[in-house]
């Protein structure tokens, strides 16, 4: 039986906006707030409460660093819910909480991405996933089931916004480990844990495709039509399987893509099962050592060198703690690749007129200059004020207090 809940809650009641406003909280009750917050005049509201009483940004980075307190009164076992979007559409999902989910731990989050999306929409009752969910539960983590259909396949930019969004309802409810959310795909589920590999990655730790193919995503006739850009998965690993007899996406049929992750020197494990259709029957065997690969490969969210390529820069373009804000052509594709020592950054640019870098305060020095040399050339030495509210909207942007930023540097490559 299905628990129909709303997942997405609000410490502020009606009314309660203006007397929060009036008052004096505690800096606790203000951090909850503001983590909390769902609508724009709340997200603005708590925002502005923080700036104003927390005196200074290393005070306010702690105390978002250490998050909001969690509450044990939080629905648990197997839920349904929906989000539903700016344009109206329902997106729903089912999720998988511990019996005995204890609000003080942090727990891996891991998304399970169903097969067979070319279908009609899905109506409520949370059986997308066909055979059942005993299998998928675990008392270890929370699963996430979102729902995929043929107007909503994986690689459109609807479940661009809509996975992200999910995993920000959840952290808004549960107690997350930023650093170990996986995304697992099967079949036209594993197609689209390459596309978030390839385009997305940066709220994830590991790619999990299991008899999915990449090609799908270059296929216009798929709903894809995507360019895709090896450089943009060398900052996370994959875990792939596919099977000899696949009659879709043979172990065969993969190979020359598996060759590339190898010259390109992606971090990955390829797992060609012999025999085996378009199943994963040889699931069982393999799970110890795809749940060890998991452990083995959390998220660095601040790694020193971070490489991007981008096409467009409306979505698409920011890997982690490096963004693509304008290209130079149309035409070409950009390539940003940065790497950090200390408070020097090197850049390597091609076809990128304008990107930002976002700054760390355990990362960099802000006492001392920051230095970015682009290209073999001096681009920016200066002395970078850390900013609140430049804290404050990164923060809520991506709901993740394993990855804040008190600066951003906007930098021109002309």
């Amino acid at each position: 039986m299905f628990c129909i809940i709303l997942l997405q809650q609000s410490v502020f009641a009606a009314g309660e906006e203006q007397k929060l406003g009036e008052q004096k909280l505690d800096e606790q009750q203000l951090v909850d707030n503001f983590w909390s917050a769902l609508s724009e005049d709340e997200i603005q509201l708590s925002r502005q409460q923080l700036a104003a009483q927390v005196a200074g940004v290393d005070e306010l980075y702690q105390l978002l660093k250490a998050g909001p307190a969690y509450s044990p009164d939080v629905a648990v076992g197997q839920l349904e819910s929906a989000r539903i979007s700016a344009d109206g559409t329902r997106f729903p999902y089912v999720i998988l909480v511990p019996d005995d989910y204890d609000p003080a731990i942090s727990y891996p989050v891991e998304f399970m991405l169903h097969g067979g999306v070319s279908r009609p929409e899905w109506e409520a009752g949370g059986n997308w996933w066909r055979r059942g969910y005993d299998s998928l539960k675990q008392a270890d983590r929370i699963m996430v089931i979102p729902a995929s259909w043929n107007d909503a396949f994986w690689w459109y930019d609807n479940q661009a916004e809509n996975l992200p969004a999910i995993l920000r309802t959840l952290k808004q409810n549960y107690n997350v480990d930023n650093n170990r959310v996986s995304l697992t795909g099967v079949s036209d589920g594993g197609t689209g844990a390459y596309f978030f590999a390839f385009k997305q990655p940066t709220q994830w730790a590991v790619f999990l495709p299991y008899i999915g193919h990449p090609g799908v995503l270059r296929n216009t006739r798929s709903g894809g039509g995507h360019n895709l850009y090896f450089e943009n998965l060398l900052n996370k690993a994959m875990y792939i399987v596919n099977t000899e007899d696949d009659p879709l996406y043979p172990v065969s049929s993969v190979m020359p893509f598996i060759n590339t992750l190898e010259e390109a020197g992606v971090d990955y494990i390829f797992k060609p099962i012999a025999g085996g259709g378009h199943n994963t029957k040889w699931l069982p065997d393999e799970r110890p050592m795809i749940e060890q690969f998991k452990v083995d490969h959390p998220r660095d969210p601040f790694p020193e060198v971070v490489r991007w390529v981008a096409d467009r820069t409306d979505r698409y373009n920011r890997n982690l703690w490096i963004r693509v804000d304008e290209l130079a052509s149309e035409s070409e594709a950009g390539i940003l690749e940065v790497s950090r020592d200390g408070n020097t950054f090197t850049v390597l640019v091609d076809s990128v007129a304008a990107f930002t870098l976002l700054l760390n305060p355990e990362e960099v020095d802000f006492s001392e200059a920051i230095k970015v040399n682009v290209n073999g050339s001096l681009l920016f030495e200066e002395i970078v004020v850390q900013n609140k509210d430049t804290l404050l909207r990164w923060a809520q942007q991506d709901f993740d207090k394993s990855m804040l930023y008190t600066a951003e540097l906007n930098l021109e490559t002309n």
